[in-house]
Order: structure tokens, then C-alpha cells, then sequence
């Protein structure tokens, strides 16, 4: 398996055994099962690259019907290492979002392997509601959350199901979702 591959596998664990496992997101199972995530491992070298990677991946959603590339994850594994620059390279990503040429039909979630919110400590389990093996953007479109969200009306409440999930869990729970059973 080579680099790339190993870092979309180890996204997909992630995507099968914490959002979908834990139910953190309602809406990933879906996309998932018909093959509809586009996974993307950036080759950047730097915030301009990122950025045009960016571009040109919103591009291919726009232009893909959403039946064959619902969402795409935009994966960095050799950049945004440090999470705050990650954060504040998100003011870049939402005016791009915002441009005419997407007509807010977009929008991009973040997951950092050290996500933290605001007022929380580093190790603050509702952390990990947004923690990911590798830095990702997700792209959205904005069509398909209002058609999620008309299928489940609370969402509002996803945010505090997942951190009361996430609680019940704790880190060691976390931690043991990625442990590697061996066959017996």
C-alpha cells in the first residue's frame, strides 16, 4: 500500500468507526454506503497549493452530479500540522467559498487531529467530536445539508448528542476504537 493509499484507508477508519460508528454524524452513513465521499490526498507544499487544490476541488463538485460525488474530504497529510494555523487558514477557505463563482452552494467542515474549541483544554473529550487522523476539509454542498437536515429535523441537537456520546465514551473508549484486534 502506498503513502497515499494508507492515508485514505486511515481516514476511512475513522469515517466507519467514529463518525459513523458513533452516529457523530446522521448523514455520513448514507454517502458512504453509495460510494458518494470522494477522497482527495492533497499533494501541497504549501497554502497556495492548498488553496488551489481547494479550488479545483469545489470545481469538480460543482461540475459532478451529486449522485456520483456527493461530498469530498480534501486530506492533508503534510501540511496544517499545527492546528491554530489550520483554524486560521479558514477565514481563507470561507472566502472562497463565498466567491460569485460558488453562489454559496458550498461550505467546508474542519477536522484536525488536535481540534479544540474554544474554551476547552487540549484533552477535552467534546474535542474529539472534530478530530480526524490527518487535517481535513470537508466539502459540502449546501444542497445536500438542506435535504439532510429536511430527513432530520433536530440537528441542532447533533452537536450535543455527540459531545454526551463522546462522554459516555471517554478518551480510553476513543483510544480503543482504533486498537487493532488481531485474529485469534
Amino acid at each position: 500500500m502506498n503513502d497515499e493509499q494508507q492515508v485514505v484507508a486511515d481516514v476511512r477508519v475513522w469515517l466507519e468507526k467514529a463518525v459513523i460508528g458513533l452516529n457523530l454524524c446522521p448523514f455520513a452513513k448514507s454517502v458512504h454506503v453509495k460510494n458518494q465521499i470522494r477522497y482527495v490526498v492533497s499533494k501541497a507544499a504549501n497554502l497556495e497549493m492548498a488553496l488551489e487544490e481547494l479550488l479545483l476541488e469545489l470545481r469538480h463538485l460543482r461540475e459532478t452530479s451529486p449522485e456520483e460525488t456527493d461530498t469530498t474530504l480534501l486530506v492533508f497529510p503534510d501540511m496544517f500540522s499545527d492546528f491554530y494555523v489550520f483554524n486560521d487558514v479558514l477565514e481563507l477557505v470561507d472566502q472562497i467559498t463565498d466567491a460569485e463563482e460558488f453562489n454559496d452552494a458550498f461550505q467546508v467542515v474542519s477536522f484536525h487531529p488536535r481540534f479544540q474549541f474554544a474554551n476547552t483544554r487540549l484533552d477535552d473529550i467534546e474535542n474529539y467530536t472534530n478530530r480526524a487522523p490527518y487535517p481535513i476539509w470537508h466539502l459540502i454542498r449546501e444542497a445536500s445539508i438542506d435535504r439532510a437536515v429536511q430527513s432530520f429535523p433536530d440537528a441542532e441537537a447533533i452537536y450535543g448528542r455527540n459531545i454526551q456520546t463522546l462522554r459516555e465514551l471517554g478518551l480510553a473508549g476513543w483510544q480503543q476504537l482504533f486498537t487493532q484486534h488481531p485474529e485469534k
